[in-house]
């Protein structure tokens, strides 16, 4: 059946501080692609756009952040992607809506992408489309882009005052992005009094470098950090760019009595010239960017540093999956192995730990097959428990957890994997072929979006679809296991993560940023 299209001169335009903008009505959710919500020259902070006159378009997605490596299609079925033009003038936000209306003030959920502080963009996975949250959720979805890697996070400061937060600059946009929605969201039938920041991965790790930002303070009420606790993209301490930046500089043979001309080089030239000199300087513990850095403008990771005033006061969403970094095929016929052989299995992966693992993991997940012992992650879970304990010591608003362990059908029985509770938390399960398990899926999609969107709007997930969901203490982390069947698990694995922490072989990123083994 056809749906309803509305896009003419006249309808669906709205006004905002700088001009008006006309969108798309389509099947009641008003659509704004590609608004533009600062302007910024390299290395230096976001402004507020110019004002215009007459109507501007928002129809089409606006540009993605250039990035180090170019994308590659790979493992499209478990995280299916969509790619899109680049360019450096990339502060661009998107919003979906079921009204106009400016008395409406419905909850605002911003979405946050991921790809670490390196890559990425708003529309990046399939999965992030904001129409069904929206209709869905009654709620006002908004995408943004912004700067990344070595536009975003290097610290060249040293070359001029005027650079004198690029380390944070990627921040700084989204600090201007949510200028912009304070400022002009009530028109797209928003409250400006309640927006909850929600992203994943890098994403995740967004929120909570937000929530430590001052210049984020009060531009936001509430954080869902999805795998978004990560100590392998750390905010530096104590560092600053001058190794980094006069490495780049010699590399592309600029003199430093020139060095501002590193503001105009293109960026190919300057994204080759730092993936050649890097890794050299981060083998020797140097600072080499592509993450945050604690400076004047960021005090620091709150799990060193301590939480700000502002965000002890932000109520929190905080979780992992199973698996994670589990991209590789599950094991074959696993069904048919005896326990001997799993038990090698993960002896071979484990070592003399194997044994009270097993323990351990049996019961801590009595329903799971004990391959998945293979694929427990803790390079999430480790520090997300940490990131909890820490945060839920500050009464002034709640901290909830949760884990994702659904086992998805995908090469016959695959652990949850990095990015797989995505479509669930978007109710986008239509959307990608994995998340489709008859008498399963559906019912999850609205217990896990149905907790998003309640927390968007009171500060506290609990709805009717889903077993009582308490915040957590220091001494009690109640994590909401989201499954086939969803239930509370109380301090559950803790010393499963924390030997497996101890025992397991180590990451690194191949030069496509995959993860491998060590």
């Amino acid at each position: 059946m056809a749906k309803q299209f509305v896009c003419n001169k006249t309808e669906p335009v709205v006004q905002t501080k700088a001009g008006k903008l006309r969108g798309f009505l389509l099947d009641g959710t008003y659509t704004f692609h590609g608004i533009k919500y600062a302007d910024a020259k390299r290395f230096q902070m976001p402004e507020e756009v110019k004002p215009w006159e007459g109507i501007k378009d928002a129809l089409s997605y606006g540009y993605v952040c250039p990035m180090i490596n170019d994308p590659v299609p790979n493992g499209e079925v478990m995280v299916p992607h969509r790619y899109w033009p680049v360019n450096e003038d990339c502060q661009y936000l998107n919003i979906w809506s079921q009204s106009l209306d400016p008395d409406a003030k419905k909850p605002v959920m911003v979405w946050l992408h991921g790809g670490g502080f390196s890559d990425g963009s708003s529309i990046e996975q399939v999965c992030y489309d904001g129409e069904n949250m929206s209709k869905y959720g009654d709620v006002v979805v908004v995408s943004l882009n912004h700067r990344l890697n070595v536009l975003g996070y290097l610290d060249v400061s040293s070359l001029s005052p005027d650079f004198a937060n690029s380390a944070n600059a990627g921040t700084e946009d989204m600090v201007a992005a949510l200028r912009w929605i304070r400022d002009n969201i009530r028109n797209f039938g928003g409250d400006p009094d309640n927006v909850t920041l929600f992203g994943q991965s890098g994403g995740g790790g967004k929120i909570w470098t937000l929530m430590q930002t001052p210049s984020a303070e009060g531009l936001f009420h509430k954080g869902i950090i999805q795998s978004g606790v990560f100590d392998m993209i750390p905010v530096r301490q104590g560092a600053d760019g001058k190794a980094i930046t006069q490495a780049i500089l010699d590399e592309l043979g600029i003199h430093e009595n020139q060095a501002e001309a590193l503001a105009t080089v293109p960026y190919r030239q300057l994204a080759d010239a730092y993936k050649k000199v890097a890794p050299e300087l981060e083998k020797q513990g140097e600072y080499v960017g592509l993450a945050p850095l604690a400076n004047d403008f960021l005090p620091g990771d709150p799990r060193q540093v301590g939480f700000t005033p502002f965000a002890r006061t932000v109520p929190v969403i905080v979780g992992t999956v199973l698996g994670e970094f589990s991209f590789g095929p599950a094991i074959a016929n696993r069904e048919a192995l005896s326990e001997e052989e799993i038990n090698a299995m993960i002896e071979k992966k484990y070592g003399d730990s194997a044994p009270e693992l097993i323990r351990l993991f049996k019961a801590a997940y009595p329903e799971k097959h004990l391959t998945d012992l293979l694929f427990v992650d803790h390079l999430f879970r480790a520090p997300s428990r940490d990131f909890i304990v820490k945060k839920a010591a500050h009464t002034e608003a709640p901290t909830y957890s949760y884990q994702f362990t659904l086992e998805l059908t995908y090469d016959g029985g695959h652990v949850a994997w990095h990015c797989s509770e995505i479509p669930f938390v978007f109710h986008n399960t239509e959307k990608i072929p994995y998340c489709n398990i008859p008498g399963v899926s559906d019912k999850l999609e609205e217990q896990m979006f149905n907790a998003w969107v309640q927390f968007a709007r009171t500060g506290n997930p609990n709805h009717p679809g889903l077993p009582q969901w308490p915040a957590c203490t220091p001494d009690d982390e109640a994590v909401m296991i989201f499954d086939k069947t969803c239930e509370v698990k109380h301090n559950f694995d803790a010393e499963l993560v924390d030997l497996i922490a101890k025992t397991a072989p180590d990451f690194r990123f191949d030069d496509e940023d995959q993860p491998i083994q060590h």
